[in-house]
């Protein structure tokens, strides 16, 4: 059967996880996209439904058929492909990190944290604890991330949790007063912590962090954003051991 009506209960539930509240109401959240939908299957995420367009009916054997006004409608893409998946949100307990891992402090651009979890996955950071971040399952993030969300564990925590989570684990904050990131020498086993955008890391991170580093910068630049700065962090502190 072909869904061509807005007013179709699907439609609705499909609009309606846009916005946090409903993502955690049902549990879902969308992700859209050929090569993300692929990339999602493959990493073995629980997928609740596929849906698409007419034009995908036989690579999507068994998805949910759309109309291609009302995918449009659905879309968060500025040019839809005519796919997209609801896909379970990991309902994960904070864990002791397995190995290197990042404390995200009140990160609130959807772009940077996407950005942060896209590098992690590359630069193998599994475990990423998010205090008062945005959600990492909206719409702008899951985009951003470039399917990285599927490969790391996310947990949306209290700074309290996180820090039980950590133990003994040193924490090394990213922050302009540190010392020269390419050659701080970083331990075995660490968790980097990135700052809020604008105000950086809170006080009470700083004063327990062992090491604070820094990103050398010409004069002429005052700073990087939050992705960026995590991106090269991450991987210099990785001493080539990924």
């Amino acid at each position: 059967m072909l869904i061509t009506s807005r007013a179709n209960p699907t439609v609705k539930k499909l609009v309606s996880l846009a916005e946090k509240k409903y993502r955690r109401e049902y549990g879902e959240y969308i992700v859209e996209g050929i090569k993300s939908v692929d990339e999602c299957i493959a990493a073995g995420c629980k997928i609740t439904a596929v849906y698409c367009t007419e034009q995908y009916a036989e690579k999507y054997n068994g998805a949910v058929l759309l109309s291609d006004g009302i995918f449009e409608y659905i879309s968060n893409e500025k040019t839809p492909q005519g796919v997209l998946a609801t896909v379970e949100i990991p309902r994960l307990n904070a864990k002791p990190p397995k190995g290197q891992c990042l404390l995200l402090d009140r990160i609130q651009d959807p772009g940077n944290l996407g950005t942060i979890i896209r590098t992690a996955n590359a630069a193998g950071y599994e475990d990423i604890y998010a205090v008062n971040c945005v959600d990492a399952y909206s719409p702008k993030v899951v985009r951003a991330s470039m399917s990285g969300i599927f490969f790391v564990n996310i947990y949306d925590c209290t700074l309290d949790d996180a820090l039980s989570m950590l133990g003994d684990v040193p924490v090394i904050t990213a922050d302009m007063g540190g010392e020269n990131i390419f050659t701080f020498n970083a331990p075995e086993k660490f968790c980097l912590c990135i700052g809020n955008e604008g105000g950086g890391v809170s006080d009470r991170i700083k004063a327990l962090s062992e090491f604070t580093v820094k990103i050398p910068m010409r004069p002429t630049c005052e700073s990087l954003n939050a992705g960026v700065s995590a991106a090269i962090a991450m991987y210099a502190l990785k001493n080539n051991k990924i």
